[in-house]
């Protein structure tokens, strides 16, 4: 049993929890909670921990069986737990990566392009609502807030593990070869004149979503094929970048379906 927050595989956490540089460069991530490890696929797995209570009382005892792991005291785990209430189990999982190829089927794209998010929860709940939309891919550049961050991670409720995803160096570029794919491209913008439900999605075709404070910068905005508007009544000037996401994908699932 490991009883000691000094101990180097507890360290690893901890550094892994705060720091993305860290990382990316072991290229892992923790995950927390009965909910995400259950569905981690198992080869992603690299290791497993669970605190000594978990193992006592856990009814995941089948779980447990199919993988190893190491008990950690409570109150180490709880040292190293990004959560204020641990379930007392957590895994280290290797990053899937994924090609921009691999976002594109031969059928028919549905993308969802991302600038500069910064908001944890957006990023996560994005990830999980595009799951249900049947999405493709979600496309997002570097200066996103971290996808393996540990709010992230939680706020994705195991859909990261099955969404593909790709994170560009440079975006324009990326964008400008998703055009030349035959993709359509979308911004929901405060110019849009169009509907968001008037256009014909049963092509391939994906939304540009921007920073929530900020929007989509001039550069990324002008090379939208069309720029669309969610109609609002009252005072709103504009949704939530998670809602707003959840709108537009949603209706593309509706006219396909």
């Amino acid at each position: 049993m490991i009883t000691s927050s000094s101990n180097p595989q507890m360290k690893q956490i901890v550094q892994l929890n705060k720091k993305a540089k860290t990382r990316y460069e072991q290229r892992v991530f923790v995950a927390e909670g009965i909910k995400m490890c259950r569905e981690a696929p198992a080869e992603w797995i690299q290791a497993m921990y669970v605190s000594e209570s978990f193992e006592k009382n856990s009814s995941c005892q089948d779980f447990l069986k199919r993988h190893p792991y190491e008990v950690v005291s409570d109150k180490v785990f709880s040292a190293v737990s990004d959560t204020k209430t641990p379930q007392g189990l957590l895994c280290l999982i290797k990053m899937p990566e994924y090609s921009l190829e691999e976002l594109i089927p031969c059928d028919m794209p549905h993308l969802l392009v991302l600038e500069s998010l910064q908001d944890p929860g957006n990023l996560g709940t994005i990830l999980r609502t595009a799951e249900g939309a049947g999405i493709t891919g979600v496309i997002m550049n570097r200066s996103t807030v971290d996808l393996f961050h540990p709010k992230v991670i939680r706020s994705t409720m195991g859909s990261l593990f099955r969404v593909p995803f790709y994170i560009t160096g440079d975006l324009k570029d990326t964008i400008l070869m998703l055009k030349r794919r035959g993709i359509t491209l979308y911004a929901a913008h405060l110019k849009g004149t169009l509907a968001y439900d008037k256009p014909d999605y049963r092509k391939p075709c994906g939304f540009l979503i921007g920073n929530e404070g900020n929007g989509l910068s001039d550069e990324i905005a002008e090379l939208a094929d069309t720029y669309i508007r969610i109609p609002m009544e009252g005072k709103v000037e504009s949704l939530n970048a998670a809602v707003a996401s959840a709108l537009l994908m949603y209706e593309v699932r509706r006219q396909r379906r």
